[in-house]
């Protein structure tokens, strides 16, 4: 298996501005994506794709090389999937062969190496296509999640079952996390979306999966490092 490591970051974030290089206990967010996959023998490079030259400086910093992210792919709208595959093809005409892709995105800075490395393993011994990491959910469609049912009423937002009555009769359900995303290279040149394929998971601890959309997220995984509750090597 070969392998190398990716983190995708824009400079347009609109949530959090300036996020990817926002100082969290000390250094840019995105060092820390950058530092744990350094710290796995099995990845043998990383690289920073973006179109932000503040982002390409730090990236720089902290070791990684550079991809120049075109334009029409580093806005709100434009699927990250196609953000995956330009990495995949740049590197490719680079003249390097990998089979397998990692993407780490800035945004969780909690995760630890062995997430990583569990997810290359799982990916491996599932023969799955790609492996993402998941969080226990806090809320469950079956339990204690709506949706609009006509003008003034809500529903289940799955009701395919016999009342359920409590959370944990309910099936188990997990949130999509950004720790850690494994996949095959050709699976990502060849499709078009995430679940195309057979996808398998491992399963992060709450306190290592803090996703930081906004500056609520980010004072939250700022107390979790600063009180040593989350990085877990």
């Amino acid at each position: 298996m070969s392998v190398i490591a990716f983190v995708f970051a824009r400079g347009g974030s609109k949530g959090l501005p300036g996020k990817n290089i926002k100082p969290l206990c000390g250094k840019p967010l995105l060092h820390y994506s950058i530092e744990v996959a350094q710290k796995i023998p099995e990845i043998s490079k990383v690289y920073v794709s973006t179109d932000c030259n503040e982002i390409a400086a730090a990236a720089k910093v902290a070791g990684a090389q550079i991809i120049r992210r075109p334009a029409e792919l580093a806005t709100d709208t434009a699927a990250e999937w196609l953000a995956w595959q330009h990495a995949i093809t740049y590197v490719q005409q680079q003249g390097v062969q990998f089979d397998t892709f990692v993407s780490l995105p800035a945004t969780s800075p909690l995760r630890a190496a062995k997430d990583v490395t569990a997810a290359l393993q799982q990916l491996q011994l599932s023969k799955a296509d790609i492996c993402i990491g998941v969080t226990p959910a806090a809320r469950n469609p079956y339990f204690n999640m709506v949706k609009p049912k006509g003008a003034d009423e809500v529903c289940l937002f799955i009701n395919d079952q016999p009342a359920i009555k409590r959370r944990q009769d309910a099936p188990v359900a997990f949130d999509i996390t950004t720790v850690v995303y494994a996949a095959k290279v050709n699976y990502i040149l060849e499709n078009n979306a995430l679940f195309a394929g057979k996808v398998t998971s491992v399963e992060v601890p709450k306190q290592r999966a803090v996703d930081i959309d906004d500056i609520y997220d980010f004072l939250f995984a700022e107390s979790l490092l600063t009180n040593g509750a989350a990085l877990d090597d």
